[in-house]
């Protein structure tokens, strides 16, 4: 059996290689690597969640500096050219060992690297370029990740809007701009640009950001981004068409039905990213990528011998989520190939957003209120603001709130979190959902006080809700 990966230096490509590997020379007879990339690494490595984590963080000290009135002096600035210096280093380390692993496969009998762009001529051929080569594989993984999505607003050709990719590189920025995606992108961004000194006007569609949060996380992050960051946000706006004016941009907008305009010298665009499948040649298979094209097997749903893993598949464009997409699909190659039934893909809802330059970041593991009422799941729900817990206001991060839901035979469903180091508890709460732990079992110790009492006080106050209900 031959499988070709399209896609072998990024995070689900790499996820499948290493998986189908172990199994050359036995149920793999071959296995082909195929990337261009250049350098190759991976998005997440070079343009995703770890170059932006590293400028977030030069933001994420300045806004601490800034709001602990316990220092005095200046307030220092960031230095842009020493951010993007530090991230390109560490990030070029990053997917120089990624590309020595993929290499490093390839130095194994019948594992083979390509470093070149591949075409699909039919269903499971392949056309590599530069070298003009051909090959016939009986499976071809897709696991090409996604590219930069840019709205087709009218005006938009005209006036140069910046990216993500293109913030993460820069080593100057504008004095003000205008910011189109409000969602994990923005949320990220955003404060990066306001504590290096842009004065932004934000474009929100809903009443709040965050879709996958109760509404009070939405409301509580909107009060710390106009209040703590200084960040103009309108809300149940949308964009109409902006042109170029002297001096930069203006946007025409439907503000709350009424037509208002903004200006400023540049445009942001931080509206999320599409599947990357420009110059695949899918008009040359029967794939059709269109919502549901791929099942939760990975499988594609036009052809068993394809499988899609990753960002490109439309499904959950999160790293963690595409490797573990990665592992399902190498699994289920090899049961396909054997006549065995396949495997679907299942996780817990586990998202987190270095919101807040990292300083509050929202982490959602497991059901929210609204999900767990849509689901019809009888819960109890408690919440904890973090105002309430000493340790919070001793390391000046008093913001915030977290909340538990627990269902009514005492399992913990599902937690939010919106506040320092919610990111760090996600983990402990992915293992109390996906365990089905009982909030009255979970062990209620004593031990050096630090920022994770926040879970306590909720175990408590939900056990006891429980208890009062018996």
């Amino acid at each position: 059996m031959h499988v070709a990966i399209i896609g072998a230096y990024g995070s689900a490509g790499v996820a499948v290689a290493e998986r189908l590997a172990e199994h050359v020379g036995g149920a793999v007879s071959r296995l082909t690597l195929v990337d261009d990339g250049e350098p190759g690494g991976g998005l997440c490595i070079l343009r995703g969640c770890m170059p932006s984590k590293e400028v977030i963080s030069a933001a994420g000290h300045r806004y601490s500096a800034r709001h602990d009135d316990r220092l005095v002096g200046d307030l220092p600035e960031m230095d842009l050219d020493r951010i993007v210096d530090t991230k390109d280093e560490h990030i070029h380390d990053f997917a120089r060992h990624r590309r020595t692993a993929v290499h490093g496969m390839a130095e194994r009998e019948e594992v083979e690297f390509r470093h070149e762009r591949a075409t699909f001529v039919d269903d499971h051929t392949l056309h590599l370029e530069p070298s003009g080569d051909e090959i016939e594989a009986d499976y071809v993984v897709v696991a090409t990740g996604s590219v930069v999505n840019v709205p087709d607003l009218p005006g938009i050709d005209a006036v140069d809007p910046l990216t993500s990719a293109d913030v993460l590189d820069a080593t100057s920025l504008p004095e003000s701009g205008i910011v189109m995606g409000f969602g994990y992108v923005g949320m990220e961004m955003v404060p990066y640009l306001a504590e290096a000194g842009v004065d932004l006007t934000v474009v929100e569609h809903d009443a709040r950001p965050l879709d996958e949060a109760d509404p009070d996380f939405g409301d509580e992050l909107l009060d710390i981004y106009r209040e703590e960051f200084g960040v103009e946000i309108l809300t149940n706006a949308y964009e109409q068409r902006i042109e170029s004016v002297e001096g930069g941009v203006r946007m025409h907008l439907e503000h709350d039905g009424v037509e208002v305009t903004r200006e400023a010298e540049r445009l942001f665009v931080f509206t999320g990213r599409r599947p990357n499948l420009d110059g695949l040649g899918l008009e040359n298979t029967a794939l059709t990528p269109e919502p549901g094209w791929v099942d939760d097997t990975m499988q594609a749903r036009d052809d068993p011998h394809t499988f899609v893993v990753g960002d490109v598949n439309r499904k959950e464009p999160i790293l963690h989520v595409a490797k573990e997409q990665g592992f399902v699909a190498a699994r289920n190659v090899l049961a396909h190939a054997a006549g065995d039934d396949l495997a679907e893909y299942e996780n817990v809802h586990h998202h987190v957003v270095f919101s807040a330059a990292g300083v509050y970041p929202y982490a959602r593991v497991g059901h929210s209120v609204a999900s767990a009422t849509t689901a019809g799941v009888d819960h109890v729900a408690v919440t904890r603001h973090a105002s309430d817990d000493g340790v919070f206001k001793t390391k000046a991060t008093p913001r915030g709130l977290a909340t538990l839901v627990v269902g009514t035979d005492g399992r913990v469903l599902g937690y939010q979190g919106l506040h320092y180091h919610a990111d760090v508890m996600a983990k402990t709460m992915q293992l109390a959902v996906e365990m089905g732990l009982d909030v009255a079992e979970i062990p209620d110790r004593a031990y050096h006080p630090t920022t994770p009492e926040i879970l306590d006080g909720l175990f408590r106050a939900a056990a006891d809700e429980l208890a009062g209900r018996s």
